[in-house]
């Protein structure tokens, strides 16, 4: 039996409201009057839908009843039932636009289907079948599709009369629209505004029958494009179109070139312009030249270091907005009112703007999608994320079903009964009280964490404090008056500070500073004068602290950092104070300010897995094929974890080996990403080696310090790299080349990426000196050539060596490989007294080489330091390894020492004074690093181990 529509529309006004009820009785009538009767139960059930549809919009039961039409396509269709596949929207649009024979059918058409497809979406939207992301991306893909197609027809016609713009090179040439605001993030209101600006690439002249220069000719569209969309005609309008955030606002020209805008940007660009920037995308137009051109402008947007100088123009921002919210009331916006929508966005756009230069999974324009990464890059607590999504989805659709009563860009929550009646049942609440409770709560929450991240000030701290030291700094009072002041505050030399702060005033960095740069400069000074004093040499830090700023140069986003945070201007101090290799390490790499933030992650050392992930997923966020941005990568998180140990060693304090353990670690973290990064770049061009299943295997073999786990703060990676053969293969792709030959450019590529100095500095210096034959033998060295070298070649001090190494990145077969040569090798037979006079010989070779003259007890190089311990262990370990293969299980000398004790081959009093020297030397020399001083300490400072590590050293080889 069929079922008359206007039965089935008014099956749903039973749960309207009462006030709404009747209004949209008559509404349903009226257009059940005009629809056939229907037999097909989704379309009764659909139908049934639009008393909830039209008791919220207005707009949709105007647009209803009075295009019964659109309403019978949407059924049989079917378009209302589901969502959008990809491009058919766009299709669309470009089918009603194209038949279009003057500008005014184009606004006819374009107006008539844009009706058509709002009726959609309030039906879906209200109706229970779309959420937030499908109404905000629609509408987006909506005005893509209507800015596309209407430039495309405009252009055709204008082009028809003055002729088409063309490159120098002779290529086409189209304007860019770039999208911005919610546009650009596809976030785009019911009712928004598009921004947009226009730009084109070049400068020139039309070819056509009446030439024009290309600026003029990309006007005339751009003022085509904006009437065909903005007029309000019978037919209403498609989308309200702003413009006032293009270069120079209102008062600028409507479109520019590509020079032009980056130039402007360069020259003029603020602050609150890289924020508008943060979601511009090319929406319509050239977008491959639209890409062009945000490439071009992405340094402008996001800085490559840490822009905490963001902050300030954040916070400005902020408070302009707030002082508007005051002056007009507008604590009802859901926009812009307290907790509101800009506050959420402020809070996720602060993280892009100071980092999204480094951190590329950042640079997303959506807020939904921009949440979620910062909950996982650790900038927000997941709660925090959570809750500001949560906030956001309700914000988000109560901003809709405002806006969606009367097709009116309205953000003000309603004061009349009936409209808050209106709104709260088209958000699903029972009354306007249950529905304000909630908003209460979302905004009471979103504002609490706003409040958080930006405070009222720029640093939570008494409003004197560093206020008597501001003069001093700035040299507004004599000598004879800021002296008294210094000592007051705890420094011992007045004069030096002032002729340190002076000649900072007075130097090239601080002329050089823009304005905002100086008055940050002038902001910090005093606070660092405050914190140095607390030190134990508050000359000494505050000298070190300067010459950090001084580092810094032009780049005074760093300056708001230690402004902004105490936490770090406070570590940042101490560090300096302790350290001056630590100074000297933060001033080359000043980006390393960011990991001063948090003293808790920053004294916590993270074992190897964490390390492996955290730089895995910092590389998985560039692009594989950016082999610069990568290795500049690697650079900073090496110098950022080094940076770490450094901190940890002269602060709660590290044990000698943990230090040259962590480091060591950190280097085959390193190393391992180096090498994939290699491989992926020679096998995108030569495919992988072939000649077996499965492929034949590289690996770096660690020698020295690496090899030992004893690495120093500035040590080289002593390596040698060995690979697997397989006669006559070549590699398996297009370009293919011999296996031998890849390996050898593998090594290279690999040295590449650990040498070259880029502007986070050089990676690691490398030495290679070990490998068969030295400098003369080739750079990568096959398993069986390897062998037959050591087996027959090797001198003794090379199986020396060998006692400390092992593998430390690539395939776990040849590594393999390379342990079981390595314990054959160190595990002959040999003759002790020969064993014991090639070591000595080669021992004094070492001293002659480095016997300069020195004052106090080089720890490494005089007679009872490192180089004794190590050749006695080695020694050792080479005379007893045959007897006991356990003694060449170990690389470090503390644990081959330990071995040899428990196996009786050392006495154990023996071992522990030895391995107690040892600590003590590398203890010397990590702290002689730090703190500058050469390879020397007092020999006094060592309480006699150096006396009793010769004395061992004479009993074991000076006996004949």
């Amino acid at each position: 039996m069929s079922v008359v529509p206007a039965e089935a529309l008014t099956s749903g006004l039973g749960v309207l409201p009462a006030p709404l009820r009747e209004a949209v009785k008559q509404r349903l009538q009226a257009l059940g009057e005009a629809l056939p009767p229907l037999r097909d139960p989704l379309a009764l059930d659909w139908l049934g839908r639009l008393a909830r549809v039209f008791a919220a919009s207005e707009f949709a039961a105007q647009a209803a009843t009075r295009d019964p039409a659109a309403v019978r396509d949407l059924l049989a269709s079917g378009d209302l039932y589901r969502r959008y596949a990809p491009g058919s929207l766009a299709a669309r649009v470009r089918d009603a636009v194209a038949e279009a024979e003057d500008e005014a059918a184009l606004k006819h058409r374009l107006r008539v289907l844009r009706r058509r497809e709002y009726l959609r979406l309030v039906w879906r939207d209200v109706g229970g079948a779309a959420d937030l992301s499908e109404v905000t991306a629609t509408l987006s893909e909506l005005a893509d599709a209507c800015l596309a197609s209407a430039l495309d027809w405009l252009a055709r016609r204008a082009a028809e009369v003055y002729g088409e713009p063309r490159a120098a090179d002779g290529g086409a040439m189209g304007l860019v629209v770039l999208g911005l605001g919610k546009l650009g993030g596809y976030e785009l209101n019911f009712s928004s505004d598009v921004d947009i600006v226009f730009a084109y690439p070049e400068d020139g002249e039309t070819g056509g029958p009446r030439t024009i220069s290309h600026h003029e000719f990309f006007l005339k569209l751009a003022q085509s494009l904006i009437n065909a969309l903005h007029e309000p005609t019978a037919d209403g309008f498609v989308f309200r179109v702003d413009t006032r955030l293009r270069p120079f606002g209102a008062s600028g020209p409507l479109v520019l070139s590509f020079d032009a805008m980056e130039h402007y940007y360069q020259t003029h660009g603020r602050e609150w312009e890289r924020y508008a920037f943060i979601k511009a995308r090319a929406c319509a137009g050239d977008r491959a030249a639209g890409e062009e051109l945000l490439a071009r402008l992405k340094p402008f947007v996001y800085r490559r270091y840490l822009d905490y100088g963001a902050l300030d123009a954040i916070r400005g921002m902020k408070a302009m907005i707030e002082r508007e919210v005051e002056r007009r009331a507008m604590a009802g916006n859901l926009k812009l009112g307290p907790g509101g929508i800009r506050e959420i966005e402020f809070i996720a756009q602060t993280h892009q703007l100071i980092r999204g230069g480094r951190e590329r999974p950042l640079q997303e324009r959506a807020t939904l999608d921009l949440l979620p990464r910062l909950a996982r890059a650790g900038y927000l607590p997941q709660a925090v994320a959570d809750e500001l999504r949560e906030a956001y989805i309700f914000l988000r659709t109560s901003e809709h079903r405002l806006q969606q009563v009367a097709d009116r860009q309205v953000h003000t929550l309603p004061s009349e009964p009936l409209e808050r009646e209106r709104l709260a049942f088209a958000t699903g609440f029972a009354d306007w009280t249950a529905y304000a409770a909630v908003l209460e709560a979302h905004r009471a929450r979103v504002h609490q964490h706003f409040t958080a991240l930006l405070g009222g000030e720029p640093a939570a701290r008494p409003a004197d404090e560093g206020r008597g030291l501001v003069p001093v700094w700035l040299g507004q009072i004599e000598p004879e008056r800021a002296a008294p002041i210094l000592e007051q505050a705890g420094y011992g030399d007045p004069s030096a500070v002032l002729a340190l702060l002076k000649g900072l005033r007075e130097g090239p960095v601080y002329r050089g500073f823009s304005t905002e740069g100086r008055a940050r400069l002038d902001r910090l000074l005093p606070l660092l004068l405050l914190d140095a004093a607390a030190t134990r040499e508050p000359g000494v830090a505050l000298a070190r602290a300067i010459q950090i700023i001084e580092s810094i140069g032009r780049r005074s986003a760093y300056l708001s950092l230690l402004i902004e945070n105490g936490t770090a201007r406070a570590q940042l101090v101490n560090l300096a104070a302790a350290s001056p290799w630590i100074a000297a390490w933060i001033s080359r790499h000043p980006v390393l300010l960011d990991e001063l933030l948090d003293p808790r992650e920053f004294y916590a050392l993270a074992d190897r897995a964490a390390l492996e992930a955290d730089l895995t997923d910092q590389l998985a966020a560039l692009p594989e094929d950016d082999l610069e941005a990568q290795m500049e990568r690697l650079r900073e998180f090496k110098n950022a974890e080094l940076l770490r140990v450094a901190a940890a060693d002269i602060g709660p304090g590290l044990a000698p080996e943990r230090v040259g353990a962590q480091l060591a670690t950190l280097a085959e973290v390193v190393l391992a990403a180096a090498l994939a990064i290699a491989q992926r770049d020679l096998e995108r061009r030569h495919g992988a080696p072939g000649g077996r299943e499965p492929p034949p295997g590289f690996a770096v073999i660690g020698y020295g310090k690496l090899g030992s786990h004893e690495l120093g703060y500035a040590s080289d990676l002593d390596m040698i790299f060995l690979y697997e053969e397989a006669e006559g293969a070549t590699t398996t792709g297009a370009r293919a080349i011999p296996n031998e030959l890849y390996f050898a450019r593998l090594g290279q590529r690999l040295i590449h990426i650990l040498t070259t100095r880029t502007p986070a500095g050089v990676l690691y210096e490398v030495d290679m000196r070990l490998r068969p034959s030295g400098k003369a033998g080739p750079l990568v060295t096959s398993l069986p050539a390897f062998r037959r070298y050591q087996s027959k070649e090797a001198w003794t001090w090379e199986h020396q060596a060998l006692v400390r190494a092992r593998p430390v990145a690539g395939s776990a077969a040849v590594a393999a490989a390379f342990e079981a040569a390595r314990r054959e090798i160190l595990c002959r037979s040999r003759d002790p007294d020969a064993l014991r006079r090639e070591v000595r010989e080669m021992r004094a070779r070492i001293a002659e080489s480095h016997a300069q003259p020195h004052e106090g007890f080089d720890v490494k190089y005089d007679r009872g330091g490192i180089v004794d311990i190590e050749f006695m262990v080695q020694y050792w370990a080479l005379r007893w390894a045959h007897d006991h293969p356990d003694v060449a299980r170990h690389t470090d000398n503390i644990n081959i020492l330990e071995t040899l004790a428990r196996l009786g081959l050392v006495e154990d009093e023996r071992a522990r004074l030895l391995a107690s020297a040892y600590r003590r030397c590398l203890s010397a020399e990590h702290r002689l690093k730090l703190m500058e001083r050469g390879a020397c300490v007092p020999l006094a400072e060592l309480e006699g181990l150096p006396e009793a590590v010769a004395g061992i050293w004479n009993e074991t080889f000076e006996r004949e």
